[in-house]
């Protein structure tokens, strides 16, 4: 049977480390185009509690995302020993292309995918690039469009990234542009075939996308300033609603996803979440630990690797790198070993929300 297995993983962290401490002149207004009177050190102090973001990564404004993205994919090609012209497919995760440092433009054409290809050399002409626009979930909805593609016998090897450059998309007078970041991570897929009964790669998934009164939770619009026009696209997010849409709907789809493998919370090892507040995050997995009547003090920390207090929210680039870290042996005391079987789940802007059920191969 037809499996889809992750032969190489990649990821770019940017070398800019902004700190928290970066905000402290800067000035935050409110949804009312009025300046916040709280001190910065309070509005950042308030943010690291309910984030645990405490530094983040910025591209150089010479460095694009298609830059980026092209350096993970190198390296998970490197990782893969995959021939590049043996590349079927490349789907690139993204919401922004490349982002103009003088206009703030995105710039979508040529498109994110065809670049990488571009940078990579692929000379292939049946190496098709795909662009996937889908919030912070279009890096999982690139594996599963991925997975499609291979069972179907329409490819055997593909290319998923997801980049992005936030730093430039952000309002600098909105406190929410703190959890912001930059980065690019990047899996070689290829299909597998496999004598066993045991299920083994991508055995699960599942997209929910809710686009009625939740599509402007998180959106484009003018900055908090009237006077500052310097970019016209701005990271607009309602967070409270974000927040308990997140606690209603990803656990329950979690939960879903697990039970129609018939395997239990017990039986995951890791579970790889897209990382924008700390808070939140914790909050889903407990009450997906609730949902199962499953208690384990120490559930949280063996099971949740986390990223988010030094990388922020790179949106679609958060867990392909996540992945990354932890299959290097970045990430200590994290560690992922033949035959384990993991979740990845996300939740982003429209909203989507989306996960996967994936488990490693045992060694020969």
């Amino acid at each position: 049977m037809i499996r889809s297995i992750i032969v190489g993983t990649g990821h770019y962290l940017p070398k800019k480390i902004i700190k928290n401490e970066h905000f402290l002149n800067y000035e935050f207004y409110n949804e009312y185009g009025l300046k916040i009177k709280n001190s910065n050190e309070n509005i950042i102090e308030k943010f690291k509690s309910i984030t645990e973001i405490e530094e983040r990564r910025y591209v150089e404004k010479s460095i694009f995302n298609s830059d980026i993205a092209g350096i993970a994919a190198k390296k998970a090609l490197l990782s893969s020993k995959i021939y590049k012209e043996k590349i079927d497919y490349i789907i690139s995760a993204h919401n922004y292309g490349d982002v103009n440092p003088i206009t703030y433009q995105s710039n979508f054409v040529p498109s994110v995918a065809a670049k990488v290809k571009n940078k990579l050399q692929i000379k292939n002409k049946k190496c098709r690039p795909y662009d996937m626009i889908f919030g912070c979930t279009g890096w999982i909805e690139g594996m599963i469009l991925a997975d499609q593609l291979l069972r179907s016998k329409y490819a055997k090897n593909i290319l998923i990234t997801g980049s992005e450059t936030l730093s430039n998309v952000v309002d600098p007078y909105d406190k929410n542009s703190m959890i912001f970041s930059d980065g690019a991570g990047a899996v070689i897929l290829s299909a597998i075939d496999f004598n066993e009964k045991e299920q083994f790669g991508i055995i699960n998934y599942d997209s929910q996308c809710d686009n009625t009164n939740e599509l402007y939770y998180l959106s484009n619009g003018h900055s908090l300033n009237s006077k500052y026009t310097k970019s016209l696209i701005n990271i607009r997010m309602n967070g409270r609603k974000i927040y308990e849409y997140a606690l209603k709907e990803v656990p329950i789809m979690l939960k879903n996803i697990i039970d129609q493998t018939n395997l239990h919370l017990k039986d995951i090892k890791k579970i790889l979440i897209h990382q924008a507040n700390a808070k939140m995050d914790y909050a889903i997995i407990k009450r997906l630990l609730k949902l199962y009547n499953y208690s384990d003090s120490n559930f949280l920390k063996k099971i949740l690797p986390m990223t988010v207090q030094k990388l922020g929210n790179s949106s679609v680039a958060t867990i392909p790198t996540l992945l990354d870290l932890i299959l290097k042996n970045k990430l200590f005391p994290h560690k992922i070993y033949p035959g384990d079987i993991i979740l990845m789940g996300a939740l982003g802007a429209s909203m989507n929300i989306n996960g996967i059920i994936y488990r490693f191969p045992k060694k020969n």
